[in-house]
């Protein structure tokens, strides 16, 4: 769909959503650039992003299961982003959204990821991205905040330079503490957390010495500067929103999460995460 025009009602004159305008009315001085509208309804998506993107353990073990996505899968369980923007079938969805998410990526890998969006000239990019590089073996092995920061700023001038009118909705990295407080209770997600999943903050889930709590914080501080960041770069970009830090304060409850891995959404997780972006970005402002 087209993007729609921005009303300049000062002058009586239409401006264009990307052009400035340098000409004078009347003598009067001329009128400063104005912001691109945001499209409310686009009807093309790519998302890029890691396993959560993905739907890993979604549907089955150790599987991916990208029908299942909140970005642009076709479960009508889950009701993607793309069901609710796109709509129609699943072959006119896919038709219309590409899953470039990778599970096990991280903010390095998203530049590549953004070359393969962007030759889709999608109207809309979505991004989740930013847990493995805090779930890391240790907390000092933690992706540094400058990196991750390096990283996102090139994957994003790579999409301009690929895709430079497409939209961007950029989701908060998830509250990984509050993912431990809700399973360090349950004995089966304590025993699946042993096999290594998210070692920096799932690790000795048990285990409540200051030297534990002090690992967590560590790794807590740093999903938390790394959507410092998302919110920062995304700010500068007149064609980026991001969520507000919507999905970083969400309660994912036990039936939000895998049966198989208390960690990432389940098909239920998957659905909460398409409705907190449909809201996103069908609203008429931005979250703040």
């Amino acid at each position: 769909m087209a993007l729609a025009a921005a009303a300049v009602l000062t002058t009586g004159t239409l401006t264009a959503c990307d052009a400035s305008s340098d000409s004078q009315t009347h003598g009067a001085p001329a009128k400063k650039r104005t912001a691109p509208v945001w499209n409310r309804s686009p009807d093309s998506i790519a998302a890029v992003g890691d396993s959560i993107t993905r739907a890993f353990d979604a549907c089955l073990v150790l599987s991916d299961c990208p029908e299942a996505s909140w970005a642009t899968g076709t479960d009508k369980g889950v009701r993607s982003l793309a069901m609710r923007l796109i709509g129609g079938e699943p072959a006119t969805i896919a038709q219309r959204s590409w899953n470039f998410a990778r599970t096990g990526a991280q903010v390095a890998d998203l530049t590549r990821q953004m070359t393969q969006a962007g030759k889709r000239r999608p109207e809309l990019v979505t991004v989740l991205v930013g847990a493995n590089d805090a779930c890391a073996q240790t907390a000092g092995t933690m992706t540094p905040v400058a990196d991750f920061r390096a990283s996102f700023s090139g994957a994003m001038r790579e999409l301009r330079r690929t895709a430079p009118k497409a939209q961007v909705y950029v989701s908060s990295v998830p509250d990984l503490h509050r993912l431990w407080a809700t399973g360090k209770d349950d004995p089966l997600g304590r025993a699946v957390w042993k096999l290594g999943i998210c070692s920096s903050m799932l690790g000795d889930a048990e285990d409540t010495s200051a030297r534990a709590e002090r690992r967590r914080a560590d790794v807590q501080e740093r999903v938390v500067a790394y959507n410092d960041v998302l919110k920062d770069i995304c700010a500068k970009d007149t064609r980026c929103r991001y969520d507000g830090g919507a999905v970083f304060d969400y309660r994912f409850g036990e039936k939000l999460l895998s049966r198989w891995d208390w960690f990432h959404p389940s098909k239920d997780g998957q659905g909460v995460l398409a409705d907190i972006a449909y809201r996103n970005i069908t609203a008429e402002r931005p979250p703040v």
